[in-house]
């Protein structure tokens, strides 16, 4: 049998972490056993569901290179065939019209919960042998329920769970079709795996109450049952469910804020599972170890500083080229403009140990391209009275010599040297000068970056301020 997953996100807001790491696991189960990995779109939430965020979760997916094979499909374009299946159902009598009104079915809850019951619908329109409803009420439209199964359980072999039991008696019969003919979520579900012939079902352990409901329906239409996987949900790293307040949840917003797909999708795979104690791997790697076998079924819980450590990795691995055109669209955001991308790649190259993401990275190499604001406190600490005569006499070098990072060093050492100081003593004061802090690679490599006349230019604005 050919294994075929699915992702199927409801467009009511962007692609989360969550959701991408489910679809990352469908993807990575589909590719390990050369099957096919399918986009759903569930957007049958009409009043929730926008073009903006559909085109989010295609954005996300895209970001992150999780290839469909076949979709995206859209719900919406599928009524006529919910209603095929549920016509089916009504015809066999394995679903009925209900008309109990919303009044009619609060009173029912309410008076349940008061005798200590749990809330459910009480089948009082279900068609049964022997049984007697009373004649539909003018001008109420009913709703359309499936006959759930009144007795024995609901049993499967989950994937990450283990064996999962269900009590058909725990079941109410389940509203497919509203009150304005338009199919539920659990029924789309059902119909679409089935159509789609999906063989697995990887998604979030909040669906884990749905799956019952699904089964039985399957079971009714004769429809093969796909083998389930429910995983974990994501804690933030205080251990709360992650949400906003833990900053970026959207993929997208991982993007916007300077991390590599690589470095969230690195992450995202050791999230609930492990192969061993490997933590870097490519996903052309991933996808041969990814097995179901060793996802964890408890909570898999966030870590920023592991993101970040991963980034900074793959940012030290990345190719120049593609870091210096992540980092332009970065400065032009901010209203810097780089005129040069062979000197950026260098410049690159000089600062990209030191960043974590690639708005840092940018940020740090911004003072190449704009004049920076020079750090107050930073100059008062190193451009002191006693160090201003060395520096003027290092500017007179300067500018006579032949400026590259060789003869840049021999001025600065000779400098140092000649007025028994120690390096940072003229390092540091170079630095605030021409970069507006106290913190940057080898000032040598970067004056020579800078070039002679923006770098003359910065220390004379302050040697003769």
């Amino acid at each position: 049998m050919t294994v075929r997953t699915r992702f199927a996100p409801s467009p009511t807001g962007f692609l989360h972490i969550g959701g991408a790491r489910t679809a990352l696991f469908s993807w990575a189960y589909a590719r390990k056993h050369a099957g096919q990995f399918v986009l759903r779109i569930e957007d049958t939430d009409v009043a929730r569901s926008t073009p903006e965020a559909v085109q989010a979760i295609l954005d996300g997916m895209s970001w992150l290179g999780l290839d469909w094979d076949e979709g995206p499909f859209y719900q919406m374009q599928r009524m006529d065939r919910y209603k095929e299946v549920i016509s089916k159902l009504l015809n066999e009598g394995k679903a009925y019209y209900c008309y109990s009104s919303k009044e009619e079915l609060d009173a029912l809850r309410e008076q349940q919960m008061i005798e200590g019951k749990k809330p459910r619908y009480d089948g009082r329109w279900r068609p049964e042998a022997g049984k007697e409803l009373p004649a539909p009420p003018a001008g109420v439209p009913p709703v359309i329920r499936f006959k759930n199964p009144l007795s024995g359980n609901v049993v499967w072999d989950d994937l990450v769970k283990g064996q999962i039991s269900i009590a058909n008696e725990e079941l109410d019969d389940l509203i497919i079709a509203r009150a304005d003919g338009t199919p539920t979520y659990n029924f789309c579900v059902v119909v679409d795996d089935w159509d789609m012939g999906i063989t697995q079902v990887i998604r979030g352990d909040d669906h884990v109450n749905n799956t019952p409901r699904q089964i039985n329906l399957l079971h009714a239409l004769g429809a093969t049952i796909p083998q389930y996987a429910h995983l974990s949900m994501i804690l933030g790293d205080d251990g709360q469910k992650l949400s906003k307040r833990h900053g970026a949840v959207s993929v997208m917003q991982y993007h916007e804020d300077g991390y590599l797909p690589e470095a969230v999708l690195n992450y995202l795979a050791r999230l609930g599972w492990s192969h061993g104690d490997d933590e870097i791997f490519s996903m052309a790697q991933f996808c041969e170890w990814f097995d179901l076998d060793h996802i964890t079924p408890s909570a898999a819980q966030f870590n920023t500083e592991k993101l970040n450590w991963l980034n900074a990795h793959y940012i030290k691995q990345a190719d120049l080229g593609r870091l210096a055109q992540e980092v332009t669209n970065r400065l032009a955001q901010a209203g810097v403009v780089v005129h040069d991308q062979v000197k950026l790649e260098g410049v690159i190259a000089l600062y990209r140990d030191r960043a974590n993401t690639l708005n840092q990275l940018a940020s740090s190499v911004a003072y190449f391209y704009q004049k920076p604001q020079v750090d107050a406190i930073a100059l008062e600490k190193h451009v002191t009275p006693e160090i201003l005569p060395v520096l003027n006499a290092l500017f007179d070098v300067l500018a006579h010599v032949e400026w590259t990072q060789e003869k840049l060093h021999e001025a600065i050492e000779h400098a140092v040297t000649s007025n028994g100081l120690k390096f940072p003593k003229v390092a540091m004061p170079l630095r605030v000068m021409l970069t507006g802090g106290a913190q940057s690679p080898s000032i040598d490599a970067v004056m020579a970056f800078l070039g002679k006349d923006e770098g003359l230019e910065r220390m004379q604005a302050i040697l003769n301020a």
